[in-house]
């Protein structure tokens, strides 16, 4: 008798993010993800609670993805090297939306409460601090700039700024920076 198939929840999420890339995210199914791991439904639960769970671990793919090779720049750069950190994570959450502009909508509609969400708000929250914010504005700014950021990349998912060349888009990345450091100025510390 041949041996059961042998799956785990990093190969359900990465085909869960298979088939919302293929079919949309209403697609997403438990269903439709043991069919394409040639599993049987029930096998599933082992590893993902429900529906729910799919998307918020798509949701943590997505979000490690676009920190992959992000690091907060060390004490010794300086109050003022933390923008280039910003631009790179802002230019990693366009390329992410490009390659799953479906999926990428999860990261405007699902709470980030996961443990990759967590880390990303701790990393942010550092690069803040590293610029000098005073500690009861960080919360406040790193929302403000998580979501200007995920807006910025949602345009790119959506091909709302397709009649515009790369290289406007690539300069409003970098513009980005610009406006975050006038942004936060006032709630700099001396």
């Amino acid at each position: 008798m041949p041996r059961p198939k042998t799956i785990d929840r990093t190969a359900i999420l990465a085909a869960a993010l298979d088939v919302a890339d293929a079919d949309g995210v209403p697609a997403v199914s438990m269903h439709a993800i043991a069919k394409r791991l040639a599993v049987t439904p029930m096998a599933l639960y082992r590893h993902v609670a429900n529906k729910a769970d799919l998307l918020d671990g798509i949701v943590e793919l997505l979000m490690a993805d676009i920190m992959e090779g992000v690091s907060a720049p060390g004490p010794a750069a300086g109050r003022d090297a933390w923008p280039d950190a910003l631009v790179h994570i802002a230019g990693r959450a366009r390329a992410v939306a490009s390659r799953h502009p479906a999926a990428f909508s999860l990261l405007l509609s699902r709470p980030a409460a996961s443990a990759a969400a967590r880390e990303v708000r701790a990393h942010i929250h550092d690069l803040l601090r590293q610029a000098g914010v005073g500690g009861e504005h960080v919360e406040r700014l790193e929302r403000i700039v998580t979501t200007t950021v995920l807006g910025m990349a949602a345009g790119q998912a959506s091909q709302r700024f397709a009649h515009h060349p790369p290289g406007v888009l690539d300069e409003d990345v970098r513009a980005l920076a610009t406006f975050v450091t006038a942004g936060i100025e006032p709630f700099r510390t001396p």
